[in-house]
């Protein structure tokens, strides 16, 4: 059950890892002038920033690892403070954790991202920075959190790992704050099995993700450099087989995002006017990616019938992607003073138990979209779906 990326997987995908393969160079470094080099991860990074309009991209080995560097570029020291959504993948608070940071959580509103009003209630002495997450491909309100970031002096680190491709009022997400970072997984927009991307406008945050990503060389060309002073860092690189995969998949994204937005277009319109219930926020309607339809019931019982019926979960039963679902998580907040328990946010809980995710592009259990449609499926299909779930409805 993987995202619309792993859906697509064909011919162009076959073409850019053979050529690695045959070559022999599997290392992402190499000689520019080596014929054998097929540069694809530093081909990848350009073409990735170039997408999202960003000056610099540093390819890594996961979505985690993209929000590990992005905190740790920005100077994040034990004891500060991350403002975070109550609903995002554990990642998001696993992060700054590794760290020694401390996860501030914020409610969500309908849009199921997280809410600007509650940020600037949780800002205090001790935040060093603002974690919004485009979760379920859904950009967040950016304008207004850029906003209160500004006005208190924080820096904003975007969680783009559900969102490759979305884009806020014509800009791509993960440009509005100082660095992004995104996902490459098998349940993401598009897939290399795993693997991420980070963006940046900032050349010193650049040259630090980059050193933090591979024990803290700097890179010079297609080599690697030892410069001084450098920064201690970690082995979070990729090669060129995982590269090579990349490239022909995000040369692949303007048509998945197209080809969701239309499928998802119909199977909301067929659904559309039912008692009962309504759609989630949508920040910017034309960026959102298209993976996924959430349907907000007015009832919970509505909601826990209507899944139970389909097959599926209300979101607040959809594993580590709820606060209250993750039980580490909930031990870290409690040791440190935090709230993170079942019924401290109170908002969170009543939405997320009144909410299916319908899938369109990601199929996924773990998200609470085990019923829908996929990127392949056919108006038939659609229709069929949108059916059952009508039904469905009715009988609950």
């Amino acid at each position: 059950m993987p995202g619309p990326g792993a859906y697509w997987i064909g011919e162009e995908e076959k073409k850019e890892v053979l050529d690695v393969l045959e070559s022999g160079h599997v290392n992402r470094y190499g000689d520019l002038d080596d014929p054998r080099f097929k540069q694809k991860v530093l081909t990848l990074e350009k073409e990735f920033a170039q997408y999202c309009g960003a000056k610099y991209c540093v390819a890594t080995s996961s979505g985690t690892s993209t929000l590990l560097i992005s905190l740790n570029t920005i100077g994040v020291k034990p004891g500060d403070e991350i403002i975070i959504p109550t609903y995002t993948f554990i990642a998001s608070f696993g992060a700054p954790i590794f760290l020694g940071a401390v996860p501030v959580l914020a409610e969500i509103d309908e849009s199921l991202c997280i809410d600007p009003a509650d940020i600037e209630r949780r800002i205090t002495p001790k935040t060093k920075a603002i974690m919004p997450v485009h979760i379920l491909g859904n950009p967040c309100a950016m304008d207004a959190i850029m906003d209160i970031a500004n006005k208190h002096g924080l820096p904003v680190v975007e969680d783009c790992c559900q969102a490759c491709g979305a884009s806020y009022h014509g800009k791509k997400v993960g440009t509005f704050g100082e660095l992004g970072g995104y996902s490459l997984n098998i349940f993401k927009t598009i897939t290399a099995g795993d693997g991420g991307m980070l963006i940046t406008n900032n050349d010193e945050h650049y040259q630090r993700a980059f050193s933090m990503q591979d024990q803290g060389y700097k890179k010079q060309g297609g080599r690697l450099a030892i410069i001084s002073p450098s920064i201690l860092g970690l082995n979070f690189r990729i090669n060129e087989l995982t590269g090579a995969f990349a490239l022909a998949q995000l040369r692949k994204l303007d048509k998945i995002i197209a080809t969701l937005r239309e499928k998802k277009r119909k199977f909301k319109e067929l659904i559309t006017g039912g008692p009962g219930y309504h759609f989630r926020t949508l920040n910017d309607p034309d960026g959102d990616c298209g993976t996924l339809l959430t349907v907000i019931f007015d009832s919970r019982e509505k909601a826990a019938k209507v899944s139970q019926a389909l097959g599926t979960t209300t979101v607040d039963d959809s594993g580590w992607h709820v606060y209250s679902n993750m039980d580490q998580i909930v031990r870290y907040l409690q040791s440190v003073g935090q709230p993170g328990a079942l019924g401290d946010f109170p908002r969170t809980d009543n939405l997320l138990k009144r909410s299916i995710n319908l899938s369109v592009g990601v199929v996924d259990a773990g998200l609470g979209s085990a019923f829908g449609i996929d990127i392949n499926s056919t108006d038939e299909e659609i229709k069929q779906a949108a059916d059952r779930f009508l039904h469905a409805c009715a009988a609950s």
